[in-house]
């Protein structure tokens, strides 16, 4: 009988259109996960291989969408407020969009609205800001928990589901792979948080601090995990250079990552290499 896999998709923002190479190379496999995890941008990428979605299919629906500003800023339109009312709930907040209503315009159509129609058992990630402590979504209305999931904070309006206030997953769990470690026989992690570079040398923006400041903070988070457990494959692509919000940069994020295909194919041939050599006594 084959080993059974299991991937946790954590979360970067635009860094984590790296997953997409990920998503392809397990295609090109065969390899068909039977658990999947996601935090933030992670969750979105695990629901589309969730709903069956191709790595292929997913890699010209992410360029078909991003890869002209026309596309995306007719998208960002239709996620316009619909009510002066709305646009004011809260209080003028121009820097907090609301990212259940652009996950509506920018989702793919063979996403679900459940958890129950999705073809692979998925667990997503949020932050319950309130209850200081991290939410797994696994059932029930699935847009809603991608929304909590990706809630970046400052740039997005958190997400109420349940009387919860919820935020990004990746403040508590940016790699989930803990969640999926007792549901496959291999599990392989991606991280695609990155950290900043001073590569351009040139003094940075209190945006480009902030952003910083949390990526630093989750590598933390992760580093902790992994002295406690580790995923079977840990995959980590080179995105430090690219920022969070860096979605139009898809051409040159897929181009810098692309090496990540054949290095998930090998460190997958290793690990089924080692699970059938015999065991030593």
């Amino acid at each position: 009988m084959s080993p059974t896999f299991g991937v946790a998709f954590g979360g970067g923002g635009a860094r984590g259109l790296a997953h997409i190479h990920v998503i392809e190379a397990l295609d090109e496999l065969g390899v068909r996960p039977v658990a999947i995890a996601g935090s933030s941008i992670g969750a979105i990428m695990g629901a589309g291989m969730a709903s069956g979605m191709a790595g292929r299919d997913i890699h010209d629906y992410a360029r078909s969408i991003l890869s002209t500003r026309a596309q995306v800023a007719s998208r960002m339109w239709r996620a316009r407020p619909g009510t002066f009312a709305e646009a004011m709930e809260g209080g003028l907040r121009v820097s907090q969009f609301n990212i259940e209503r652009i996950l509506k315009a920018f989702l793919p159509e063979q996403v679900p609205e459940t958890f129950a129609e999705l073809k692979v058992p998925l667990k997503v990630t949020a932050t319950d800001f309130f209850g200081h402590k991290s939410t797994v979504f696994q059932d029930g209305d699935l847009h809603s928990a991608l929304a909590a999931s990706a809630a970046i904070p400052a740039v997005f309006k958190p997400v109420v589901r349940g009387g919860r206030m919820l935020i990004d997953g990746g403040i508590y769990n940016p790699v989930p792979f803990d969640l999926i470690e007792h549901d496959a026989d291999i599990i392989i992690a991606v991280d695609v948080v990155g950290a900043p570079t001073d590569g351009e040398r040139k003094r940075p923006t209190s945006v480009d601090l902030m952003f910083g400041a949390t990526q630093l903070m989750m590598q933390s988070i992760i580093a902790n995990k992994l002295t406690q457990c580790r995923p079977d494959i840990l995959i980590r692509p080179p995105v430090s250079r690219f920022r969070v919000l860096d979605f139009l940069k898809i051409d040159a994020v897929m181009a810098e990552t692309a090496a990540v295909k054949d290095e998930v194919k090998h460190a997958v041939e290793a690990a089924l290499k080692s699970q059938y050599e015999p065991r030593k006594h």
